[in-house]
């Protein structure tokens, strides 16, 4: 059984770098993962709205069909894109979230902001993420959300070690989104608990247990200061120890995570003795 604290808690973004899985290998892969014993622990498969005309022939071919199948739409070819591409879409695929960058890394992110604000209302009731780039105007893209369905979405990792955002970087953000009482995404980077550097590609990458603490400590009322100092843990211990008086509870603020790799977090978390593993009869 997967803990409260952890239900949904890994969107699958396997066709995603750095995995970049074929959309095929992603259906296949998801179809597994939804029948798993873990499988509380995945969001629904991220598509891209430029892929969404290949996926009612794979399900035709690889799904039997049964409940729902989710996805996530993230929208590569524009926010003016999405409505058409999803309303094409057959019955049995359910739009869980929609997610749109509203700007590249160093543009102003407030017309795209406004675009997907006055855009949101022909999505239904999928959940919408708007990714604001670290940059300048966030706080300003982040005020335009205020009061709307919408839920930010920040990038914390990519094949660039500038998408890395520092601790004191991502507190700030973090307590932002806290004053003006929103919950967050985040997405890119986090494949393991702990703050670590990778070997292969220098890169220093936050821990989803990091950020989770972070998150408690902000929904506390902490200031920037003291969540940097939740980013900053190398040692999974006593990030373990807070997660785990937690297990049964909901995530505060934060939404989850997109990985392009769903059973590298899940490996962390059984190995910490976070989730058990049903023993094998």
């Amino acid at each position: 059984m997967i803990p409260t604290l952890f239900r949904g808690f890994v969107d699958d973004a396997a066709v995603f770098p750095p995995g970049s899985a074929s959309l095929p290998d992603a259906v296949r892969a998801h179809l597994d993962h939804r029948v798993r014993w873990y499988r509380e622990l995945v969001g629904p498969l991220l598509v891209k709205t430029s892929q969404l005309t290949e996926l009612p022939a794979l399900l035709d071919r690889h799904w039997d069909g049964d409940g729902e199948f989710r996805i996530g739409v993230v929208a590569d070819t524009g926010i003016g894109a999405v409505t058409k591409a999803v309303a094409a879409l057959p019955a049995g695929v359910r739009v869980a979230q929609i997610e749109a960058p509203v700007a590249k890394r160093g543009e102003d992110p407030m017309p795209g902001a406004a675009e997907l604000k006055a855009t949101v209302g022909e999505w239904g009731e999928a959940l919408v993420y708007g990714e604001i780039p670290l940059t300048f105007g966030l706080h300003e893209a982040l005020d335009t959300f205020v009061g709307t369905v919408i839920t930010p979405k920040f990038r914390t990792g990519g094949l660039l070690a500038e998408l890395f955002p520092t601790p004191d970087e991502l507190a700030v953000v973090i307590v932002a989104c806290v004053e003006r009482d929103m919950r967050l995404k985040l997405t890119a980077g986090l494949h393991h608990a702990a703050r670590h550097t990778d070997r292969a590609t220098g890169f220093t990458h936050h821990g989803f247990l990091n950020v989770l603490l972070a998150c408690v400590r902000a929904a506390e009322g902490a200031d920037a200061a003291t969540v940097a100092e939740a980013l900053r843990h190398t040692d999974p211990r006593p990030l373990v120890d807070v997660t785990y008086e937690l297990r049964d509870r909901e995530r505060p603020l934060w939404a989850g995570f997109g990985s392009c790799s769903v059973t590298e977090p899940l490996d962390d978390l059984i190995g910490l003795g976070l989730i058990e593993e049903p023993v094998q009869p």
